[in-house]
C-alpha cells in the first residue's frame, strides 16, 4: 500500500512497473483501464484510516462521436440536447471507475459523466475542470478537439503536466462541492494522462480524501507513461468490452 503524503522514488517505480503490466490479458481497453482505476483505489491508502485514499478514482478518453457505442451516442445527444452536427466531434469518455460508493464502480451508472460531447473550445472553456484539467496538461484546447495529423508523433511522445488541485474546497475547478466534495472529504485533486498515437487524450483523475502535495503529485507525470503502455495496444482496435 502507498501512501500519497509519502510517496518516495522507489514507491513511484514500483507502482509504475505494477501499471505497465496491467493490460496483459486484456482484452478491451476498457477492461485495462477499469485494472488501472482499481490499482490505484485499492493500493492507495489513508494511514489515519488504513481504508482508500480515493473517494473515486476515474479513467476518461476522447472518443469520436460516430464511433461510440449506440447507448453512449444517446447519452451524449441527452447531454447536448441533440445530436453533434460533426460526427467526428469528440466527446470525453468514462471507460473505468471506482470509488466509496457502489454507483461509481459501474461506468454505465455515471449520470453526468459517462460521454461528455466536447463541441467547442467556448462550450470546454465553459466547464472549468476540463478545461483546467487540459490546459494544465500543457495542451491547446483545440488540439484536444481536433489533433492535427502532423503533429500526432510529437504530441503522443510528449511527457505531459499534471492537474493538480492541491485544495479541493471552495475550489472553482471542482464542481460538486455541496454534492461531492463537502461530504464526501474531497481534499485533492489530481489528474494525468496523454496523447495516444490515434491523437486521443486519455486522463485518469484521482479524488483524495489525503492532501496530495506538490511533490507527489509531480511524480505522476512518469505513472502517466506506465498507464499509457497498459492501454496502448487498444488504442486503434477493441476500446469497449
Amino acid at each position: 500500500m502507498y501512501n500519497l503524503t509519502n510517496f518516495t522514488l522507489s514507491d513511484m517505480t514500483e507502482c509504475g512497473t505494477a501499471l505497465r503490466k496491467l493490460g496483459v490479458g486484456a482484452t478491451s481497453m476498457e477492461q485495462a483501464a477499469d485494472r488501472i482505476v482499481r490499482y490505484f483505489y485499492e493500493q492507495f491508502s489513508d494511514e489515519q484510516t488504513e481504508a482508500s485514499a480515493f473517494a473515486l478514482t476515474r479513467f476518461f478518453k476522447t472518443h469520436s462521436y460516430e464511433d461510440l457505442t449506440i447507448e453512449l451516442q444517446q447519452f451524449a445527444d441527452r447531454m447536448l440536447g441533440k445530436q453533434p452536427d460533426v460526427p467526428t466531434t469528440k466527446c470525453l469518455t468514462l471507460l473505468a471507475t471506482a470509488g466509496d460508493r457502489s454507483e461509481w464502480n459501474a461506468r454505465q451508472a455515471s449520470i453526468g459523466h459517462q460521454a461528455i460531447p466536447l463541441v467547442s473550445e467556448q462550450l470546454v472553456a465553459q466547464s472549468p475542470m476540463i478545461s483546467q484539467l487540459i490546459q494544465q496538461f500543457g495542451l491547446e484546447i483545440g488540439t484536444v478537439l481536433a489533433p492535427d495529423p502532423n503533429l500526432l508523433a510529437d504530441l503522443e511522445q510528449k511527457t505531459y503536466n499534471v492537474f493538480h488541485v492541491a485544495q479541493a474546497a471552495n475550489s472553482a475547478f471542482v464542481p460538486a462541492q455541496a454534492e461531492f466534495v463537502t461530504p464526501c472529504g474531497v481534499q485533492s485533486v489530481l489528474g494525468f494522462g496523454g496523447i495516444l498515437p490515434s491523437g486521443n487524450l486519455i486522463a485518469i483523475i484521482l479524488f483524495s480524501k489525503v492532501p496530495i502535495p506538490d511533490a507527489t503529485a509531480d511524480m505522476f507525470k512518469t505513472l502517466a507513461l506506465n498507464a499509457k503502455m497498459a492501454v496502448l495496444p487498444f488504442d486503434k482496435s477493441t476500446v469497449f468490452a
